[in-house]
């Protein structure tokens, strides 16, 4: 069992039985190692719940992020002074998908989310993009931050008054994690390209960050993240707990359970038809974890094609090929440790090219004209800055989805919006310096091309050989370079383990302890 699982196990009292003991010193060596161990995290614990009832922090459940419904009233009430992104505990519970879009005193609805029409697409299904840009940071990776820091905090694994929290990414969940950091007062390392936008260095400098590393490369440059957390690991030791998310199972049960229960909510609430089916899921791989919510939405929709897509200058699914590329947020060249490939239909591969010119496409004036001149409405037009890079990556490969399947006007997709275009302002910039401004004759050779033009190239359908041999391609990052073993490379082709691993069991025994962890803090029942 590798030592993320093993972590996640611990954290909901799941530990299994240890392996089979020949000897008698064996076993009491064991013993004592596990009573050491508990103790420790026994008093790393109390030091935990000092801190958070000094900095006044209550920690919100899974399903209260989930359901803000379940949010206690009095917590509503002071989010009413409160703005969306400011560094205060109580912004905790706006770590969810349905807060209300407003950047002050919102309360909670069922989501944001924007409906693309044919008139864009070009495809007659239903493509549905929901919105991150209302997460505090504007972007949804605080949350997968949150599932993987809070279970170790609340079970004595993590200690926010001696040791630092270290975020690898390749941008928004290291943001997310500094972030989450911040509103319990402890420490946050944030590792990140130096290529990554200007906007992320600056939010980070402002939050207070504790250290901002900004490995070689770009987006694609995740081996040199992974080469820095082994440096801090050696030069560190105990004062730094890594928080990676290509390995951390909490990223996927965030987005297992949050994500995919968001989608699903909306479509039956306010999508579904007496003809309609939910037949697509649609997210660039970066660290996997968003993806997790197709396996939840497939649970619920036997229909569900899951698509990872990803950018075709390096088409790591796609032909296990490398290169570099300028689709932020979304990382490659390897496959990430939480990714249930297995569970993965397809791959499309995105140009990102098309993605950079439809950027400006969306939000040009020239491009906005040309979108309403095609029959898009003034409203759409006005929500596209909701959609950031990656999140047109997600768009442009939803499209191809529907085309490779000629979904017709019953079939509806869905994907994530990660992050909105308050995060790429500079890369506009760029876009003018290096093109010149963007002209009617420019907005209309765009449409033509990317949008109008958009194929079923560059589209891979898996079959299980072909799920079974992207799985295996984990073992050069993982078990060569990352200190995972072989056994627990086929744990993860078992379909059991993510049975377990997604369980609604393992999530309430969650929310148990962050229940546990807030009663012994005090703080909730001081405001009240």
């Amino acid at each position: 069992m590798s030592d993320s699982l093993i972590r996640a196990s611990r954290a909901v009292n799941a530990l299994p039985p240890p392996p089979f003991l020949t000897t008698l010193n064996a076993t009491i060596k064991w013993v004592f190692t596990m009573k050491k161990a508990r103790t420790r995290e026994a008093e790393v614990l109390q030091r935990a719940i000092a801190r958070a009832r000094e900095r006044k922090v209550i920690l919100p459940t899974i399903e209260q992020q989930k359901n803000p419904a379940s949010i206690p009233p009095l917590i509503k009430r002071k989010l009413a002074s409160l703005g969306l992104w400011d560094v205060n505990p109580l912004n905790l519970f706006r770590i969810t998908w349905k807060n209300e879009p407003k950047r002050h005193g919102g309360g909670f609805g069922d989501g944001t989310w924007l409906e693309f029409p044919s008139a864009l697409t070009g495809v007659s299904a239903r493509i549905i993009g929901l919105a991150g840009k209302w997460f505090p940071t504007g972007a949804h990776k605080v949350g997968a931050a949150y599932g993987c820091l809070v279970p170790r905090l609340v079970s004595g694994q993590f200690d926010p008054t001696q040791q630092k929290a270290v975020w690898p990414s390749t941008g928004n969940y290291c943001r997310g994690g500094a972030y989450d950091c911040a509103l319990l007062g402890c420490p946050a390392i944030a590792i990140l390209p130096e290529g990554m936008s200007r906007e992320r260095f600056d939010w980070l400098r402002e939050i207070g960050t504790d250290e901002i590393i900004a490995t070689p490369g770009t987006e694609s440059n995740v081996k040199e993240i992974y080469d820095k957390c082994w440096e801090l690991r050696r030069t560190r030791g105990d004062g730094i707990v890594i928080f990676n998310q290509f390995e951390e199972f909490g990223n996927s049960i965030w987005h297992y359970h949050v994500t995919g229960s968001c989608m699903d909510e909306i479509y039956e609430k306010h999508i579904r038809t007496p003809a309609s089916r939910l037949a697509g899921f649609i997210s660039a791989t970066g660290s996997a974890g968003t993806i997790a919510a197709g396996d939840y939405l497939r649970a619920k929709h036997s229909h569900v094609r899951v698509v990872a897509a990803e950018a075709l200058q390096c088409p790591t699914l796609y032909q296990f090929g490398f290169g570099a590329h300028r689709i932020e947020g979304i990382g490659d060249k390897h496959i990430p440790w939480v990714h249930n490939v297995r569970n993965t239909d397809a791959v499309a591969a995105i140009d990102d090219e098309a993605v950079m010119q439809v950027m400006r496409l969306f939000n040009e004036p020239n491009g906005k004209k040309r979108l309403a001149a095609c029959g898009v409405s003034e409203e759409t037009i006005e929500a596209l800055n909701m959609a950031g890079i990656s999140s047109i990556c997600n768009l442009i490969a939803a499209m191809k989805t529907a085309a490779y399947y000629d979904m017709s006007s019953d079939d509806v997709l869905f994907f994530p919006m990660t992050d909105s275009m308050e995060m790429y302002g500079s890369r506009l910039a760029e876009m003018r310096a290096e093109h010149g401004a963007f002209s009617a004759r420019h907005a209309d050779a765009v449409k033509s091309r990317y949008l109008d033009g958009n194929t079923i190239a560059h589209f891979r359908e898996l079959g299980y050989a072909d799920r079974k041999a992207l799985h295996q391609f984990k073992y050069f990052t993982w078990i060569e370079q990352q200190g995972k073993t072989s056994d627990e490379l086929r744990q993860l082709w078992d379909e059991s383990f993510w049975q377990d691993i997604f369980s609604s069991a393992r999530v309430a025994e969650w929310d148990r302890q962050i229940h546990a962890f807030n009663e012994a803090t005090g703080v909730l029942k001081e405001l009240r």
